[in-house]
């Protein structure tokens, strides 16, 4: 059974004129044809116009396809395979640039005025972008939520190196704190949970103690939370989450 130029076209998504080039240039010959004339394209026809239309996809000139798919020591076998590479790289590449492009709507939608620059110096690896989406899915609408979203919309070059020297002074103290075994509802522990929930009143939110504790159980059942915390010192995402709570129950929350 053979197909007409203009089911073919339908079929593939792409114009009458493009197969009839296609076959002008000796890419897609039809491999039957009426006795009027009129091209018919059988299945072997179709493999090897999609075969086509995956290299088009990819970047391929129209010259260079017609070498690949007319060179006798390859099969259909290994054009599927080669083309599958080949789009699973592209795949990947395409990802990237997407994620890079999600960052940076999410960077000017957040209002960060640092140069990419900048932004390598104070985060390193950490695109904070990256967990605007679940933060918003866990407290967007929350009054903390949108008062975060203002501050940091305003901070400078200057304000995030302060930040940043604070959060791991903060976070060197508590490591210490662990590794010299200091029982975590004891007053060092405690004031350290209370200078932790100040840094993130001072630059984020009002930070309750009720939200406080909340973020406590949160670095403990988070893996990623939980990581991070056991980089800096094993146990440390567990010790952390017993200040907070020792810190609350000191305060009368």
């Amino acid at each position: 059974m053979s197909l007409t130029v203009g089911h073919v076209a339908r079929l593939a998504g792409i114009t009458v004129r493009t197969l009839h080039h296609y076959d002008e240039i000796g890419l897609l010959t039809p491999g039957e044809r009426t006795h009027a004339g009129y091209r018919r394209y059988t299945d072997d026809d179709l493999v090897r116009l999609q075969q086509i239309l995956l290299y088009r996809e990819l970047g391929f000139p129209l010259d260079e396809i017609a070498v690949i798919l007319d060179d006798p020591a390859t099969d259909e076998l290994t054009q599927l395979r080669r083309q599958h590479e080949l789009l699973v790289r592209k795949t990947e590449r395409l990802r990237e640039v997407i994620t890079a492009v999600e960052r940076a709507i999410e960077a000017r939608t957040r209002g960060i005025a640092l140069t990419p620059q900048e932004r390598l110096e104070l985060f390193g690896a950490f695109t904070p972008e990256d967990h605007d989406a679940e933060v918003e899915r866990r407290w967007g609408g929350s009054a903390a939520y949108e008062q975060s979203r203002r501050r940091v919309a305003s901070y400078t070059r200057a304000d995030w190196l302060e930040l940043k020297a604070e959060a791991e002074a903060i976070s060197r103290g508590l490591a210490a704190a662990c590794e010299a075994g200091l029982p975590p509802d004891g007053e060092h522990a405690m004031d350290l949970a209370e200078r932790h929930r100040g840094h993130i009143s001072r630059w984020f939110y009002t930070c309750t103690f009720e939200i406080h504790r909340g973020l406590g159980e949160l670095y403990v059942s988070d893996p990623r939370f939980t990581a991070t915390y056991e980089t800096l010192a094993p146990g440390l995402a567990a010790f952390l989450r017993s200040a907070i709570a020792a810190n609350a129950c000191r305060s009368g929350a």
